[in-house]
């Protein structure tokens, strides 16, 4: 079996790949938690609260991916071995 060398750019793509869908799961579930506990202190346990606080967080994600992504090496950190 020979094991398949990954080319500079596919392995920058994979980096930032990784960075945009962690970042973008980090926001989601930081503004899953402040919605719920903004709808058990403020608002009687309603939904929309939640929603938002989800639809904040992915759209947040969403917008640094978009930048990582248009930008040069943004979000990407360079290891020297």
């Amino acid at each position: 079996m020979s094991a398949v060398k990954k080319t500079a750019s596919e392995q920058l793509l994979n980096d930032k790949w990784d960075v945009v869908i962690s970042n973008t799961l980090v926001k989601t579930a930081l503004g899953f938690g402040f919605g719920v506990v903004t709808s058990v202190l403020f608002f009687k346990r309603r939904a929309f609260p939640v929603w938002l606080g989800i639809g904040f967080g992915a759209g947040r994600g969403y917008a640094e991916g978009d930048a990582i992504f248009r930008g040069g090496d943004a979000g990407v950190r360079i290891v020297n071995p």
